[in-house]
């Protein structure tokens, strides 16, 4: 559609001078400032002008009393046509060391629930002393969708790749998780080993943001004959574990993840063999060269590659792999 714009009388050569004026154009809603500023004659910013009314069939700027005022269409282009522009002139831009010290920039990063809790400490404490003027802001994730990467609404994300990711998406893998028990303190679990039998006796927490009533722990009880009862279903771990922590219920949360939300609480393997999963980094590879972006996921991946702060719950390996839903 935009690129009709550019093209003349002849429709096999697009003038992309257009862009540029036309882009001018809107933007200053006078022809006589639109000519200063490219420092065109106001006879040759008219000719323009009447150019890309043809090129366009639409007189983009009409006669309001003294001035201009757009026309529906021009409003429809204005956005448009200077996103364009501003692209173009990056790509022409020769590129710039990249300055930490004097890089002014908000990035925004979609994470599960814990990610904050557990790793933001280390990388807001990285980013502020290597950039002081960049700032994070971390939205929750309340699903798979990679629209938000594509549409450039967040720049990083994090999470387990899924068959809803779009085939663009690049992916990193962070670090690998496993699921674990944790239960309040004193809880008959805290004590002694938990066997199999125990633990699928107690209640338990289910967690699954499309309210599934079974997941991953209970295939893998049913493949020993063994059921757990499920009390109650949550849509995110940091529910399942304020309700453990206050009650006799059990939640099955990812390791690593949740770190920061079981503090004060009792962690314990699971004496059943679940797959673990893979967290990965995500974005969108229009940011794959973008020097300050780059930066910002080797931050992301010192922050999440350090060891389990409890070697007795297991170690700590950094693998991108298929990995089953979390």
């Amino acid at each position: 559609m935009i690129m009709e714009l550019c093209y003349g009388r002849d429709m096999s050569h697009p003038d992309l001078n257009l862009l540029v004026t036309l882009d001018v154009l809107l933007t200053e809603g006078s022809v006589a400032r639109a000519a200063r500023r490219l420092r065109l004659s106001p006879s040759a910013m008219s000719r323009a002008l009447a150019r890309l009314r043809e090129t366009t069939g639409d007189p983009l700027l009409v006669r309001a009393g003294r001035g201009l005022v757009p026309t529906p269409r021009a409003l429809e282009l204005r956005e448009q046509v200077g996103r364009i522009v501003q692209d173009a002139e990056a790509v022409l831009r020769p590129a710039e060391a990249l300055d930490l010290a004097r890089l002014v920039r908000t990035f925004t990063l979609r994470t599960s629930e814990g990610f904050v809790e557990t790793f933001g400490p280390g990388l807001i404490a990285r980013v502020s002393k290597e950039a002081p003027g960049v700032r994070l802001c971390f939205l929750p994730k309340p699903d798979r969708d990679s629209a938000p990467l594509r549409e450039g609404t967040i720049d990083l994300e994090t999470g387990v790749v899924g068959k809803t990711m779009g085939p663009e998406v690049r992916a990193r893998g962070l670090f690998r998780d496993r699921f674990i028990g944790a239960v309040r303190p004193g809880h008959p679990l805290s004590e002694g080993k938990v066997t199999l039998a125990r633990y699928a006796a107690g209640r338990h927490i289910l967690v699954s943001r499309r309210g599934l009533d079974r997941g991953p722990v209970d295939d893998a009880l049913e493949e020993s004959g063994l059921e757990r009862q499920a009390a109650t279903i949550v849509g995110g771990f940091s529910t399942a574990l304020a309700l453990a922590r206050s009650s006799d219920l059990i939640a099955t949360v990812p390791e690593r993840h949740t770190e920061g939300l079981r503090a004060g609480m009792h962690s314990f393997s699971l004496p059943v063999p679940v797959p673990e999963i893979t967290v990965s980094l995500l974005w969108h590879p229009r940011l794959d060269a973008d020097p300050a972006h780059r930066w910002l996921r080797e931050c992301v991946r010192v922050a999440c590659s350090g060891p389990l702060p409890d070697p007795a719950l297991g170690a700590e390996t950094i693998c991108l792999s298929p990995s089953p839903k979390a």
